[in-house]
């Protein structure tokens, strides 16, 4: 009874710090990385499309991305795609190939990253005490249905205060490493 109330809270903070990850990898930093274009989708045939999906998106150097379309008739396509993005990239082509230079993050702009970058990291924080909550009272429900004891509550809600321990631990580190990339030049 216990195990699975605490396997499932592992499993639920697991999805939120994946979807944590997921929310930094759209935040940009000083460098080239396909993933901050994976938002970005492009009318192919006539439906939505994400851009991996009709092009080859490729890192030529430290501070330029390049797209190179399946198809000629894209090119223009993803050009659009990309300047009505709310990036703020401007894409050159060249024949078939899309490069986009990234430009370099002003000092004030990467300050007002790192806010952003805590503000979702304190999100992530509260989904896993939502999840420590959740759990925590379907063990009381448990407890006053008589289905366990008194110390096999008290027992499960301190493994559960672990595991949120270790989630948030792993929130923490996630935001130092993205909060260093971001400030380093």
């Amino acid at each position: 009874m216990i195990s699975d109330i605490q396997q499932d809270a592992t499993t639920r903070m697991g999805k939120s710090i994946e979807a944590l990850k997921h929310e930094f990898s759209k935040i940009r930093t000083g460098r080239a990385h396909p993933s901050l274009l994976d938002q970005i989708s492009v009318t192919y045939y006539g439906t939505e499309s994400a851009l991996s999906q009709v092009a080859n998106v490729a890192v030529e150097d430290a501070r330029t991305l390049t797209i190179t379309p399946w198809e000629k008739g894209m090119v223009q396509a993803i050009e659009k795609a990309i300047m009505k993005s709310d990036l703020g990239l401007n894409p050159a082509t060249n024949g078939m190939t899309i490069r986009i230079p990234l430009p370099a993050l002003t000092e004030e702009r990467r300050r007002s990253l790192v806010k952003i970058v805590k503000n979702e990291s304190e999100n992530g924080r509260v989904a896993i005490r939502n999840i420590r909550r959740d759990a925590n009272s379907e063990i009381k429900e448990a407890l006053k249905e008589k289905l366990i004891s008194e110390d096999e509550a008290r027992a499960g809600e301190e493994k559960i205060q672990k595991i949120t321990d270790q989630f948030i631990k792993d929130i923490e580190k996630l935001l130092e490493t993205k909060e260093a990339d971001l400030l380093s030049i």
